[in-house]
């Protein structure tokens, strides 16, 4: 799920002609047979990572005579549309790079074929990565690369208030407070409260102790949903985050000391160089997710690679995927794009611990948890995006926030 980009599908256009059989007993995987494939592997790939596939499956053919990889990149605009519409057309490639909140979705066309456990070993992934593949028991696919959510904070600022980064709930107030009226920041912490809000709130609901669906049903109204809302809207209500900001100032409001903080991906801290020029690496630093009751848990995201069952050349394309999930291929593959690795071993490579920024995202994504893999998924956090944002607005309280997401959700349904 690259920066969690979404789209929501009408599901009944897609379902009607191709929904799931069975009552959601586990599928079995295929075995597959690599040592004899050979011949062109259809792989659609999506955003940055898309254009950059191509040339780097290169060495995938070199090692693999006979094999040739023809990458088509998609932008994340269109995506999503483009292969549910070629999974109703029965058009589908036989490899397809998803957004890892999208798998509950698609693996419910059963379009998907089942990730073959004697190619794949889930062990190898961290468990939250490995969570985003798997739907109602069954795995379809592979975690391809991971993103998870770490806190940014100005380092110099901290240091001209005498503080360090937080470990608790409770330190985080004080410190962003701190980064505000002692170091000089107009506004303690960033946080999004409209598009990609449910991002923020949903590790402050696992912090707590609490679950996004438990025994097929959404559980969005409990003590620990509206204990993690209250967490969230007290920066608001402290004016420690504001919701005036002007669009697009961010990040050049941290660049210039203007934000103390800001919780996001990996993918900032080139961004951030970038943005703030020579020197700037030296004035930020990342740390790992404050503990609430239940610990400090993120959110993992990033995207998955699914092989589909109609796929004109399964066995290559597996031999394919398995290859893409190596761990040195794994630790290539980052140096090319800055994604990360699902692979945990592929953290002990050089180019993952080199800079002590990523590697708070290495242990982060040790208990990192993955959005529930139901097919309505991105029409619940739709809805949650919507009634966070009235809360944020101090148009209603964490209490009706969580009563009205509950019964949204209720009507949508889980799609299972």
């Amino acid at each position: 799920m690259k920066k969690y980009a979404v789209g929501i599908l009408a599901l009944g256009l897609v379902l009607a002609g191709c929904g799931r059989s069975g009552d959601g007993a586990a599928e079995q995987a295929r075995e597959v047979d690599t040592g004899k494939a050979t011949g062109e592997v259809t792989v659609w790939a999506i955003g940055a990572e898309g254009e950059a596939l191509g040339a780097f499956a290169k060495d995938f053919e070199t090692a693999n005579p006979g094999i040739t990889i023809n990458v088509t990149p998609l932008g994340w605009d269109v995506a999503h549309d483009k292969i549910t519409a070629a999974i109703a057309g029965n058009a589908t490639p036989d490899v397809t790079m998803l957004g890892s909140t999208w798998m509950g979705e698609m693996a419910k066309t059963g379009a998907l074929d089942p990730t073959p456990a004697d190619l794949i070993d889930k062990s190898a992934f961290f468990p939250g990565a490995w969570g985003t593949v798997e739907v109602e028991g069954t795995a379809y696919g592979v975690p391809w690369y991971v993103e998870t959510r770490a806190l940014y904070y100005r380092k110099d600022l901290a240091e001209k208030a005498s503080v360090k980064p937080p470990v608790t709930w409770e330190e985080t107030t004080a410190f962003v407070k701190a980064l505000k009226e002692k170091g000089g920041a107009s506004l303690g912490v960033e946080q999004n409260f409209r598009q990609g809000s449910w991002q923020e709130v949903l590790p402050l609901v696992w912090q707590a102790g609490g679950e996004i669906v438990s025994d097929g049903k959404w559980t969005l109204d409990t003590p620990e949903m509206v204990k993690a809302l209250k967490q969230y809207g007290s920066f608001f209500e402290s004016g420690l985050s504001s919701t005036d900001q002007p669009t697009g100032a961010f990040p050049q409001t941290f660049v210039k000391g203007k934000v103390g903080a800001f919780y996001s991906g990996p993918w900032m801290i080139a961004g951030l160089e970038k943005e703030g020029g020579d020197g700037f690496g030296d004035k930020f630093a990342v740390a790992p997710y404050p503990k609430g009751s239940a610990g400090g848990p993120s959110l993992v995201g990033g995207s998955d690679m699914v092989v589909f069952k109609d796929a004109k050349n399964r066995d290559a394309a597996w031999k394919f995927l398995s290859w893409l999930v190596d761990p040195k291929v794994q630790a290539t593959w980052y140096t090319k794009v800055n994604a990360l690795p699902s692979v945990e071993a592929a953290w002990q490579d050089p180019a993952l611990t080199a800079d002590e920024r990523v590697t708070v995202f290495g242990e982060q994504l040790k208990d990192a948890k993955a959005v529930p893999a139901v097919p309505t998924w991105e029409q619940v956090a739709k809805v949650m995006e919507t009634e966070v944002e009235k809360m944020a607005l101090g148009k209603q309280t964490a209490e009706e926030t969580a009563k009205r997401v509950q019964e949204q959700a209720e009507t949508i349904g889980t799609g299972v």
